[in-house]
């Protein structure tokens, strides 16, 4: 195990933490919150301490980093930011219990949105910020930000790949270019400019300065945190609207835009996994919007499209805002959204959730085992995209599902222990373990997390890390074999 090299990148990465909390620090000291602002100024201070001492340790680190380095490295990295990360609000006060500090910083970063905080509107505007910031930080990741702005050492191609695949959400992740570095800058340069267009749209509706930067960090990250107890409810329609756009827009693969600026439109519009998003979008919208109308739920249609698609947008998509309490719609219409929870967006976005190109991948080898049964001495592949899917990955992804279901019902039964309705537990785990944000019942969108005891706090924060990296990083951090030595 490369113990230098791991903690040379989690140095890099805290210190880039750092930076991001100056904006956070700017903001305290322009509305003259000093408690706020001392808050940032020692955490900082003590990233900086840490990650010298870090680089200190760690000077004389070898090149060699393999898969094994990879997952260790994000695993431990996202744990430190997440512990960093959750300084400023134990020490300013505004959310003085530790657990639920932590648990706010790692619903952040994850991009879960699950909150503890009764009322936003209360926060000091450093703190509100550097809440929806933390998901656009989280959203395409520090580490890919790391390597695509910060080299780490000379010819270290050879392990930006390991990096990259560990934390990069997708049963899959390759090169848009050859270079990896580059792929990197090229994801967050589209990543940057989408939301900087979604900042413009929510400007133009007449949403306040501040409101539509943090907005649009939200949505950019597919996060859910707003600066409005009611998150998007109480905007006007065009606002929600945009949000729906670009909910859906941040949902799709990168890789899509990149080819859309080459011009290769029709092999975005071709591929497997983009139609069947949009298709599932489209039909889950049409579905809720006639179940509402069945039972009058709204005054017009028009007002119980716009409620449906801006909640299958959110849902799909794994963002978690809210214009309206859908806890209270019919059976129908949440069994749906329960259904959207566990499926997510496609591989290669910001999106949490099992991810359409694993749903693809899981029907396609369905498909074949049910021929295989009928037909046994045949031999079928599997193709997606016109191109053979090696078993490799087919085997990984079925380890997925398993580990992804275990998971699951270990966290539903541990949060039980604390006696809430099982609807409220099976939907936190799977809300968190998704990285959504709110669940149904206790959870719903018009509640939060703060009800629930510290053992099932802990369990969910674990979840939404587990959730954020797709399970193998975590579980590798857990496993003896790990830090054996070869």
């Amino acid at each position: 195990m490369n113990y230098r090299m791991i903690g040379r990148i989690n140095a890099f990465i805290l210190l880039i933490e750092g930076v991001f909390m100056i904006p956070a620090l700017i903001f305290a000291l322009a509305d003259r919150d000093f408690t706020v602002a001392r808050s940032f100024v020692i955490t900082i201070g003590a990233i900086v301490v840490f990650s010298g001492l870090l680089l200190l340790i760690c000077r004389r680190a070898k090149r060699g980093f393999y898969a094994r380095e990879g997952f260790v490295c994000v695993g431990i990295g996202w744990i430190l930011i997440s512990l960093f990360g959750s300084v400023p609000y134990w020490l300013s006060g505004q959310i003085p219990n530790v657990i639920n500090a932590i648990f706010e910083t790692v619903s952040g970063l994850t991009t879960t949105g699950a909150s503890v905080v009764p009322a936003v509107e209360d926060l000091a505007r450093a703190i509100n910020y550097w809440r929806c910031f933390t998901h656009w930080l989280g959203g395409m990741g520090v580490l890919v930000f790391l390597l695509a702005v910060a080299p780490i050492g000379e010819q270290s191609e050879g392990f930006t790949m390991h990096l990259l695949r560990a934390e990069s959400p997708g049963p899959s992740v390759g090169k848009l270019v050859p270079r990896m570095r580059r792929t990197a800058g090229i994801l967050y340069i589209i990543y940057i400019l989408l939301t900087f267009t979604a900042f413009l749209f929510l400007l133009c509706g007449g949403m306040p300065a501040f409101d539509s930067l943090c907005t649009a960090f939200a949505t950019a990250g597919t996060g859910g945190f707003g600066v409005k107890n009611d998150s998007i409810a109480s905007y006007s329609p065009y606002i929600q609207n945009v949000c729906t756009v670009f909910m859906l827009l941040f949902g799709v693969n990168f890789s899509c835009y990149y080819l859309i600026l080459l011009r290769q439109v029709r092999s975005v519009l071709k591929d497997e996994e983009f139609r069947l998003y949009w298709g599932i979008v489209i039909g889950a919208t049409l579905l809720i919007a006639w179940n509402l109308t069945r039972v009058a739920m709204y005054a017009t249609f028009g007002e119980t499209l716009r409620h449906s698609a801006f909640q299958v947008a959110s849902v799909l998509t794994t963002t978690g805002f809210a214009t309206t309490d859908f806890d209270l719609w019919p059976t129908f219409s949440k069994a749906i959204l329960l259904c959207l929870m566990a499926l997510g967006a496609c591989a290669g976005s910001t999106g949490g959730g099992l991810k359409c190109a694993r749903l693809l991948l899981l029907l396609k080898a369905l498909r074949r085992n049910i021929g295989q049964l009928l037909h046994p001495n045949s031999v079928k592949v599997i193709h997606v995209n016109g191109r053979q899917v090696d078993e490799r990955t087919i085997a990984n992804t079925n380890a997925y599902l398993a580990a992804y279901v275990a998971i699951l019902l270990a966290s539903f039964f541990l949060v039980s222990i604390d006696n809430v309705s099982v609807l409220t537990s099976f939907t936190a785990v799977l809300s968190c373990m998704n990285n959504i944000g709110p669940g149904l019942d206790a959870v719903g969108p018009s509640c939060n997390y703060a009800g629930l005891g510290a053992l099932s706090k802990i369990v969910l924060i674990i979840d939404m890390l587990a959730g954020r990296l797709e399970i193998f990083p975590i579980l590798v951090l857990f496993s003896r074999r790990t830090w054996k030595r070869y």
